[in-house]
């Protein structure tokens, strides 16, 4: 794994010689982000050392390496997924890349079923804290200590900081931005109605397929953090039975004009 990352480190500067500040990984549909960013350089990941490949409609596959505003900034056009067949430590590869990239503060993003009732489709939700569901854990193995602990203390996964900055800019910018709990399982099958109301039961506000693993790797780095999530479908009888991924992408889409404010502001204060 070490010499994994340190080729495809290598293989990122030689072609680039760019220094980002700050990582940002664009979930389903978010990919317009990139709309926000000076793009400086763009590398497909099938053309990145080492790098697994996009599969899912709606993540394009890119590396995005610009500005944004005057911070430098790497950007993920798409991500990987647990139920594409790849294991945990090829999932977040990317972020321990970005780390020895020299990116200290990681925005991650994604789509999810809304459990909350308060929440309605096309809401952001600010993730203030997650649930891990997943069936494999990406720390698990002989630990390297080059990486972090054997023993990871995950409170405060997500920066206060940036949440109470968040909060501010959405007051700011009239932003409507839910709060609450991000509960990661493995898809690719969306839930059922049960097991939505079992999500809820167990603490969750909404869930999703993936975003967990990917901040715990980064947490062991000793990278700050901030998530939020577009809610695409609600786990309640009407809203199950009209859900697909097209439906899922059509709701990313008319909340992301806010999504892209949020995080474009946040990112010009961090």
């Amino acid at each position: 794994m070490w010499n994994k990352i340190q080729e495809t480190v290598q293989y990122i500067k030689e072609k680039t010689a760019f220094e980002p500040e700050i990582g940002i990984v664009l979930g389903s549909g978010l990919g317009n982000f990139t709309q926000e960013i000076t793009i400086e350089h763009s590398i497909a990941f099938s053309d990145i050392p080492h790098f697994p490949t996009a599969t899912v409609e709606g993540h394009r596959g890119r590396l995005i390496l610009g500005t944004v505003g005057t911070k430098k900034v790497m950007a993920m056009q798409g991500r990987f997924h647990y139920y594409e067949g790849y294991d945990l430590q090829q999932v977040t590869f990317p972020i321990r890349v970005m780390k020895f990239m020299g990116i200290d503060k990681l925005i991650v993003s994604n789509a999810s079923g809304g459990v909350n009732p308060d929440f309605k489709v096309g809401d952001v939700m600010m993730i203030l804290d997650h649930i891990n569901f997943m069936p494999e854990h990406p720390l698990r193995g002989k630990n390297d200590d080059r990486f972090g602990p054997r023993f990871l203390n995950m409170h405060n996964a997500y920066n206060r900081d940036f949440i109470q900055r968040a909060r501010n800019i959405a007051q700011q910018h009239q932003i409507d931005l839910k709060e609450g709990v991000y509960f990661g399982l493995q898809g690719p099958t969306f839930e059922t109605l049960a097991e939505y109301k079992m999500v809820r039961v167990l603490g969750g506000d909404c869930v999703g397929m993936s975003t967990v693993s990917e901040v715990i790797v980064a947490r062991h780095l000793g990278m700050e953090c901030f998530g939020i999530s577009i809610i695409s479908d609600m786990g309640d009888e009407e809203g199950i039975t009209q859900l697909s991924h097209d439906e899922v992408l059509k709701a990313v889409q008319s909340a992301e004009p806010h999504a892209r404010k949020l995080i474009a502001a946040l990112i010009a204060q961090i």
